[in-house]
C-alpha cells in the first residue's frame, strides 16, 4: 500500500511541479494529498491539513462539496465535451447567459485557466482597436505588483520580476503605474485619498499616451501576488472615469477576486463600475474544475462582427466551453442563490476577524487587513527564507498557508469555522514567537 513517502519520490521522479524550484524539494517535502473533504486535505498516512488557501484561491465551498459534484456527474451522463467552434451546448449556453445577467456585460468567451483569459482580454482589445482603424492602440497599462498570468501576453502586465525578469526578451514593454495601495496612506489621509492620488499619476500617463493605449488592466480591490495589496474602490471610479475619457478599454481582472471574495459577488460592484472586458476563472467552478472566461460590452463584440472572417475574434482552445466545467459553474451559481452565501459571508467575516484578532495584537505584525474573505498581515523583522519556514511550521502544526514573502494571507474556503481559524491564529502566533528578532526578509514567494 502506498503512502507519503512513495508518493513523494515517485512525484519528484516524475512530476515537473509548478511554481517550483524543484531542487529545493531535496529539502521542503512534497504534501502529497490522498483526500479532501471540506476545508480539509487529507494525506496518504491520513493525517488532516486545514486548506486555509482555498487551494490557491479556487476552493470557494469546501473539497466534495455534493451539489457541485453531483452536476458534474449528471452532465457526463448526457455529453462530456464538443467543441465550441460551430457547436453548442446546454450549460455553455445557460452560463453565458447567467453571467451576463450578473454583469451586464454581453457575449462570453471561454478558456481553461486565469492567464489565457488575460491573454484573451488583452487580444481583444487590441484587435478591437484595429478593426476600429486605430491599429497605433497596441500597449497596456498596469498596476505596480500586479499579476495576471505567466503566459508571455499575461506576463507583459504582471509587475512581478521574480516570474516576468527571466523571460524579458520574449515580452512587449507596456506601462505601470502607481498602485493604490492602502498602506500608503501619508498623515492624515485616508484609503480613499490614497486611490485618488495614485488616480494623478495614471491621469497623466493616459493624458500624454492614450493615443497608443488600448487598455488598463487591474485587479479590483486586491492584487494578490504582491502581497495581497488592498485598496479603496475610489480608484476604480477614478479608472473607469478616466478611461471613458481617454478612450482606453478598462480590463478588470477578477480571476482571484471573483465570486464573493472582497464581500460581492465581483470587487467591480463596490465602486459601481462596469469594466468593457471581465476575466473570471478560479472560483468559478468552486474548485473542481478548469474554467475561465472573458466577458465583453457589445460594443467590443459588436466590433468582431463582419463578413470579414479576419476582423474575426480567431482565438482558440481545445476545451473551451466545457460542458462538466460550465455545469459546474452553474452549480455554484446556484448555491450563492440557495444557500445567500454572500449574507452567510458577512457574517462570517465578522467572526473569523474577531478569532483572528489576537494576530494583530502581535509585535511581529504589522499592515493587518482584510477585504471580504481575505486578510493579510506583514511581518517585516521576519529572517530570509520565512516564507518556507512558516509553510513548513504551519503544514507541522495542520495547517495549509503559503506566505508571499513578508506577507502572510488566509484564503479560506467559506466553510471553514470561527474556531478553526482561531487554532490557525494560535498556531501562527507560535511561529511569531519563534522569529528571530532583528533580521530581515528576503520578499520573494514560497516557490
Amino acid at each position: 500500500m502506498s503512502d507519503n513517502q512513495d508518493y513523494l519520490a515517485r512525484s519528484r521522479a516524475a512530476v515537473w511541479h509548478p511554481c517550483t524550484q524543484m531542487k529545493r524539494h531535496e529539502s521542503l517535502p512534497i504534501v502529497p494529498v490522498a483526500s479532501a473533504d471540506g476545508a480539509y486535505l487529507v494525506d496518504f498516512d491520513g493525517r488532516r491539513i486545514l486548506d486555509a488557501v482555498s487551494s490557491w484561491w479556487v476552493n470557494l465551498f469546501g473539497h466534495k462539496e455534493q451539489r457541485i459534484r453531483a452536476a458534474i456527474v449528471r452532465q457526463l451522463e448526457t455529453l462530456d465535451h464538443v467543441m465550441l467552434a460551430g457547436f453548442t451546448h446546454r450549460p455553455v449556453v445557460e452560463l453565458s447567459e447567467r453571467l451576463a445577467a450578473l454583469t451586464g456585460l454581453g457575449h462570453a468567451f471561454y478558456a481553461s485557466d486565469g492567464a489565457s483569459a488575460t491573454e484573451i482580454a488583452l487580444k481583444m482589445s487590441f484587435h478591437y482597436w484595429k478593426n476600429m482603424g486605430e491599429p497605433t492602440k497596441t500597449r497596456f497599462v498596469s498596476l505596480t505588483g500586479s499579476y495576471h498570468g505567466e503566459s508571455a501576453g499575461a506576463l507583459a502586465v504582471t509587475d512581478v520580476p521574480l516570474f516576468s525578469a527571466t523571460y524579458a526578451p520574449l515580452i512587449r514593454q507596456n506601462f505601470t503605474v502607481p498602485t493604490p495601495d492602502a498602506r500608503q496612506a501619508r498623515a492624515g489621509e485616508s484609503a480613499a485619498d490614497v486611490a485618488r492620488r495614485a488616480a494623478v499619476s495614471l491621469d497623466n500617463l493616459l493624458s500624454k499616451h492614450h493615443h497608443e493605449i488600448a487598455a488598463l488592466v487591474v485587479e479590483p480591490l486586491v492584487q494578490g501576488a504582491a502581497g495581497m495589496v488592498m485598496y479603496d474602490a475610489e480608484y476604480l471610479r477614478q479608472a473607469r472615469t478616466l478611461c471613458d475619457r481617454y478612450r482606453v478599454h478598462l480590463i478588470a481582472d477578477e480571476i482571484a477576486v471573483g465570486f464573493g471574495r472582497t464581500g460581492t459577488l465581483f470587487a467591480c460592484e463596490q465602486a459601481g463600475i462596469r469594466p468593457d472586458l471581465l476575466c473570471l476563472s478560479k472560483g468559478i467552478t468552486g474548485g473542481t474544475l478548469p474554467l475561465s472566461c472573458v466577458l465583453s460590452t457589445d460594443d467590443i463584440y459588436a466590433a468582431f462582427y463582419d463578413d470579414d472572417v479576419t476582423r474575426g475574434f480567431l482565438h482558440s482552445h481545445s476545451y473551451t466551453g466545457n460542458a462538466a466545467a460550465c455545469a459546474a459553474a452553474l452549480a455554484v451559481l446556484d448555491i450563492f442563490e440557495s444557500d445567500d452565501v454572500l449574507a452567510r459571508n458577512r457574517v462570517r467575516e465578522k467572526e473569523i476577524s474577531a478569532a483572528l484578532a489576537p494576530l494583530t495584537a502581535h509585535p511581529a505584525v504589522k499592515g493587518f487587513r482584510h477585504t471580504g474573505q481575505i486578510w493579510a498581515f506583514d511581518v517585516p523583522c521576519a529572517p530570509a527564507g520565512f516564507a518556507g519556514l512558516c509553510f513548513e511550521r504551519m503544514l507541522a502544526a495542520g495547517f495549509l498557508l503559503r506566505p508571499i514573502g513578508q506577507t502572510v494571507y488566509l484564503m479560506p474556503p467559506y466553510v471553514v469555522s470561527a474556531a478553526e481559524m482561531a487554532a490557525l491564529a494560535d498556531a501562527l502566533t507560535g511561529v511569531l514567537d519563534a522569529l528571530p528578532a532583528g533580521a530581515q526578509t528576503t520578499a520573494v514567494a514560497l516557490p
